[in-house]
């Protein structure tokens, strides 16, 4: 179930009442008339099925109420009320099919950031990772893959490529153009670090036996980018966040960043060509695959809808 708070002009809220009784979804409302002070008006709370949130959203919008008041979304875990109940099964379809647009847009936009906390996570990966390669060890790895926040940007990218929303878009594009580089330059220097003190030596990568497949690149790689996206993306729109955890560990898109400044540090240029072209099999991979999902979704609602 979903919750919807709404900030509503005194003279539209008549309007919204009438709204709201006519859709299937709808399991409780309540209103507060005059509560709100800033924006002045009435406060109606919404309790309704995930199903018809998005329509409910559309037409809340069509009241102007975005502009002159506020729409506010929270997830409700449980709720024990046979209304609510009622309201699930007269909704259409099921909520894990459900796409909340504006709830997904809002969580991608805010993953997307170019922000001190995106770049400081980002680098952090790409060090575990190199510290990953240095060792020989998977376990190292799999650490950077969980704390990369990348799939963040890229799901975004998604989003605003399927809605064409040009902002998304190169919000997301500067993310990953600047945060990529500057990771790797920071782990190029730490690599470099370690080398003048004698903790990696110039043949460290030539018998790697554990790690070695972050910068195997063949057709099975981009297959797993592509599973990895469309998993990501139904984790997303479906709120199965613990899903994600899988999809993390499942590319390697900032170990091969870290693997390729490692290589490139020590003079394996080829080893450094094919982690790069690893990352960007796995990048590209992730955005088709995510794109691929957000569309079916929508035009399956559409088919529903008809």
């Amino acid at each position: 179930m979903q919750n919807l708070r709404v900030i509503s002009p005194a003279d539209r809220t008549p309007d919204v009442l009438r709204m709201l009784d006519g859709t299937a979804g709808v399991a409780t409302v309540s209103v507060v008339r005059g509560a709100s002070v800033t924006p002045a008006g009435d406060v109606v709370d919404v309790l309704l099925a995930r199903e018809c949130t998005d329509a409910v959203i559309a037409d809340l919008r069509r009241f102007g109420l975005t502009h002159e008041g506020a729409i506010a979304l929270t997830s409700v875990e449980t709720v024990l009320a046979d209304a609510a109940r009622e309201a699930e099964k007269r909704a259409p379809g099921e909520p894990d099919d459900a796409i909340v647009w504006d709830e997904l847009i809002a969580r991608t936009r805010e993953e997307s950031s170019l922000n001190a906390t995106f770049l400081a996570f980002l680098t952090i990966a790409c060090l575990l990772s190199a510290v990953g390669v240095i060792l020989d060890s998977p376990v190292t790895i799999v650490g950077a893959m969980v704390v990369g926040p990348e799939f963040g940007p890229l799901a975004a990218l998604a989003v605003g490529l399927v809605r064409r929303r040009g902002s998304m878009i190169r919000r997301s594009l500067l993310a990953l153009t600047v945060g990529f580089p500057l990771a790797m330059v920071v782990t190029a220097l730490g690599a470099l670090a370690a080398e003048a003190v004698g903790w990696v030596r110039p043949d460290s990568i030539d018998d790697l036996q554990q790690v070695d497949f972050i910068y195997q690149v063949g057709p099975f790689s981009l297959v797993v980018a592509l599973l990895a996206g469309a998993a990501g993306m139904l984790a997303l729109v479906s709120s199965k966040s613990a899903a994600l955890v899988g999809v993390f560990i499942s590319v390697t898109t900032v170990p091969a960043a870290g693997f390729a400044v490692v290589a490139a540090t020590v003079g394996s240029w080829r080893i450094a060509l094919l982690s790069a072209g690893q990352l960007g099999s796995n990048l590209v991979g992730i955005v088709v695959a995510a794109s691929i999902v957000l569309l079916l979704h929508r035009r399956s609602r559409r088919l529903r809808v008809n």
